[in-house]
Formats: C-alpha cells, sequence, structure tokens
C-alpha cells in the first residue's frame, strides 16, 4: 500500500458516511468492510451549537483516519474557508478538496480547483483532489503541490461505473509513482475490482453502500472485490491476445492416419 502523505493505510478503503439509515449501520458498514479512512463534511458539525457531537463521537470510535471533505463547495473562496473550518474541528491537515462547477454532473472546476489546491497546500493542507481523468489538470494539480488525485470513475451518485478506462489508464501510466484513488460513481463491487486492476490505490464512495439495501452487507462485498483486485494486480495478469491459443500443448499429440 502507498503512503498517503506519509501515513500507510491498512487497505485502500475509504468510505463515505452520509445518508445511511441509522449511525447503527453506518458503524456496522465500517466494521464489515474495514475501511481505513472515513470521509466526513463538516456539514454534518453545527459550529457552536456541537449540534453534531453525537456523530462525531461516533466517527471517532470507529478508529479510522478522517479526511474531512468540502463537498457542496462551488467557489474557491468557499473552499479555502470549509477547509480551514475542517482543520479546526477535525484536526487534521487532511482534506478532500471539492469545487463543483457544474450542477448536474457535479464535475469539479479544474480551474478553481487548482487555485484553491495551491492555497491550501501553501497553507499546510495535505490535499486530496476530487478531479477528472484530465492529464494536464492531475500536472497541475501536482505542480500546486498535491501528492494524491482523487479521479471521478463517474459523476457523483450516479453508480455508472468508471467511464473512461482509457482515461483512467493513461493516469495511471503517466503518473506511475502518485497514489491515485478513484472517487464517486461507482455502484458495484466489480467496478471497485476493475479499478484495482487498473493499478490505483484506492477507492472512495459512499452512495453504493449507503444506499444499497443492506448496507453493511455491501460495503463487506467491496472490500472483497478491492482485495481480489489488488491481488489480480499484482499477479501481473497475461497481456490480452487477438488470435487464439491453445493452452494445451500438442508436442507429444498423437497423431491418427
Amino acid at each position: 500500500m502507498r503512503d498517503f502523505y506519509g501515513t500507510t493505510l491498512a487497505n485502500g478503503f475509504m468510505l463515505g458516511t452520509a445518508q445511511y439509515p441509522s449511525p447503527a449501520i453506518l458503524a456496522e458498514a465500517f466494521r464489515r468492510s474495514g475501511a481505513s479512512v472515513a470521509t466526513v463534511s463538516l456539514r454534518r458539525e453545527s459550529g457552536q451549537d456541537r449540534a453534531g457531537q453525537d456523530f462525531w463521537n461516533l466517527i471517532r470510535d470507529l478508529g479510522v483516519h478522517i479526511l474531512p471533505n468540502t463537498a457542496g463547495c462551488h467557489s474557491v473562496k468557499e473552499a479555502v474557508t470549509t477547509a480551514h473550518m475542517a482543520r479546526e474541528v477535525f484536526d487534521t491537515p487532511w482534506i478532500k478538496l471539492e469545487v463543483i462547477g457544474e450542477e448536474d454532473t457535479l464535475q469539479p472546476d479544474v480551474f478553481g480547483l487548482v487555485e484553491a489546491a495551491r492555497i491550501l497546500t501553501e497553507d499546510g493542507f495535505q490535499v486530496f483532489p476530487y478531479t477528472t481523468e484530465d492529464l494536464v489538470v492531475a500536472d497541475r494539480l501536482l505542480n500546486a503541490g498535491c501528492e494524491v488525485l482523487m479521479p471521478w470513475g463517474a459523476p457523483i451518485g450516479s453508480g455508472l461505473g468508471l467511464n473512461n478506462i482509457f482515461g483512467l489508464r493513461a493516469l495511471r501510466a503517466h503518473f506511475p509513482d502518485v497514489p491515485l484513488v478513484i472517487d464517486a460513481g461507482l455502484r458495484l463491487p466489480s467496478q471497485a475490482t476493475a479499478a484495482m486492476e487498473l493499478g490505483y490505490d484506492a477507492i472512495l464512495l459512499n452512495t453504493a453502500v449507503a444506499k444499497a439495501g443492506d448496507p453493511a452487507a455491501m460495503a463487506e462485498a467491496f472490500a472483497l472485490a478491492l482485495k481480489a483486485g489488488k491481488l489480480a494486480q499484482s499477479a501481473d495478469p497475461m497481456e490480452p491476445r487477438d488470435m487464439a491459443a491453445p493452452s494445451t500443448p500438442i508436442i507429444g499429440k498423437a497423431f491418427l492416419e
């Protein structure tokens, strides 16, 4: 497992904490998944009122790394302000940076994303940017100080899977030493397996588990899928070929006249 800003995770499963039917089901999903990171939104807290204190206590009891996010932010100023508030509340330099640019697809505003990433890294944050698979944007984010990239598989909450296999494969090939996390768009464990087979280091998802009929079972299924994909990728899969090839040697085959 690669390091994420100097932190080695037990596995590559990052799980969201929103939309679960109940706190108990959320906790059970984390227990069965063994996820190593929980993403949390500042919006679950309520300023001085601390209305989200019970939720925060639950998350801390999970014993996982906390990755606050700037979900719902549509401008650089909003994202930077939210990140600073999150650092105070959650006491971590990690921040999943979202700057949304398009309402229907929740596609990131990559220009604002790069600007916000530069501001935050210069201020000591360790930024996990939610981005696209665009190579140029990836290069800009790395130049801005990001050490991790989080390209989308598909639009947030869509469940469409890995929409651009070519782009995701190219991103992995261009940045072999950068930790890469598929963030958003997954619905099925098989899609997580495919991501790991591409050589990605982790996945981050929420809706696919929280909105499943049995969130805890789905969380465990995703955990198993990640292990399968990672094991397959490390086993050096054979290259595909256009022509058939016999799996049984023909040397020594009996010839009948």
